[in-house]
């Protein structure tokens, strides 16, 4: 039998029990990072480790109602990133402000980040060391570079 949904919250009890009956092997949805530079919270404290989770479709349909992102469509990255993003340092209540308030270097990794996971479904990324011209592998979730 098939049931209508009519409210976001349906949905969500919906997705709830469907996700409880699975009796596959849960997946890796959640992807630790470390920003480039860091957020400096207002008491002054560096945040640069973090976790963002994998993004669902109600995450990506979301901000398409939020008003900042009708006055401006930049604002859109702003709003989902501070949806997927489940912690960063101590802040567990990561909201739009937090984001607005990050480098343009650690939004851009974040975004980059971002696709990354939900698209490819991994945090490596392809280079070419600009000396010797050997490829290889490095994982973007990781320390910074040059660190083990």
């Amino acid at each position: 039998m098939r049931r209508r949904i009519s409210s976001l919250g349906e949905l969500d009890e919906v997705a709830g029990k469907n996700r409880q009956a699975r009796s596959a092997p849960a997946q890796h949805d959640e992807f630790e990072f470390e920003l480039p530079r860091g957020y400096v919270h207002t008491d002054g404290t560096l945040h640069r480790r973090g976790r963002m989770r994998l993004a669902t479709a109600k995450d990506e349909l979301r901000p398409q109602i939020d008003l900042r992102v009708k006055e401006n469509p930049a604002y859109l990255s702003v709003v989902l990133l501070s949806q997927v993003i489940t912690g960063l340092g101590e802040i567990t209540d990561v909201h739009a402000g937090v984001v607005e308030n990050m480098y343009a270097t650690d939004v851009a990794f974040l975004q980059d980040f971002y696709r990354r996971i939900n698209s490819e479904g991994h945090t490596r990324a392809g280079v070419t060391c600009p000396s010797c011209d050997t490829a290889f592998e490095v994982d973007l979730a990781g320390g910074r570079l040059g660190e083990s």
